[in-house]
């Protein structure tokens, strides 16, 4: 059974980002997929201290809050969810933070390594970007960090983009993007 772990990036409790992902997970679920979700906004965490001490000693990040369990249930997982509103142009502050920290997942010898990652090669990235202007914007968003995962060994990374109103409280989804999403997860659990 295939496991996914679900990051929700945005602070708003019912936003779209959010909505777009549980339409993905849940036709996982329905398919007998196990998900773990996590609403990075009610985690007390830190970014990244830059102490390099997933270098020099420890295999893992050294900072000790709730974003600790995130990154070993991530390890183990075989998807990863990345659902984030663009804020400012960038992914949300919190899923930056959280992002910055998966540095850990990388050996100290990641420069020079041909394989760089700690992690299992093979695992696959489903990126759920939602924004308020056109879905032409911020483009580069997806290329970035996938960019970096293909140094981390994915073998797939997909991409799920939406436009919406960004009111906050609203959720304005089409009925297509919602399909989309539905669509993506019955590809990948039954490939």
């Amino acid at each position: 059974m295939m496991n996914i772990v679900s990051l929700l990036g945005s602070p708003r409790k019912n936003g779209n980002s959010a909505a777009l992902a549980q339409a993905f997970t849940d036709q996982a679920a329905r398919l007998g997929t196990r998900v773990e979700v996590f609403k990075l906004n009610k985690l007390n965490f830190r970014g990244c201290q830059g102490c390099y001490k997933c270098k020099t000693g420890k295999e893992r990040c050294a900072v000790a809050d709730d974003l600790s369990q995130v990154l070993e249930t991530l390890a183990a997982a075989d998807l990863w969810v990345v659902a984030s509103p663009i804020y400012f142009g960038q992914v949300s502050g919190q899923m930056k933070c959280c992002l910055d920290r998966w540095f850990s997942f990388l050996k100290p010898d990641y420069m020079t390594n041909p394989q760089p990652c700690r992690l299992a090669p093979g695992k696959q990235s489903v990126w759920v970007i939602t924004q308020a202007g056109p879905e032409n914007m911020y483009g580069e968003v997806f290329p970035h960090y996938t960019g970096f995962l293909k140094w981390y060994g994915f073998k797939q990374n997909h991409l799920l983009r939406a436009t919406a109103t960004g009111q906050a409280g609203a959720t304005d989804l089409s009925p297509e993007k919602i399909a989309e999403a539905k669509e993506l997860a019955r590809k990948l659990m039954t490939a």
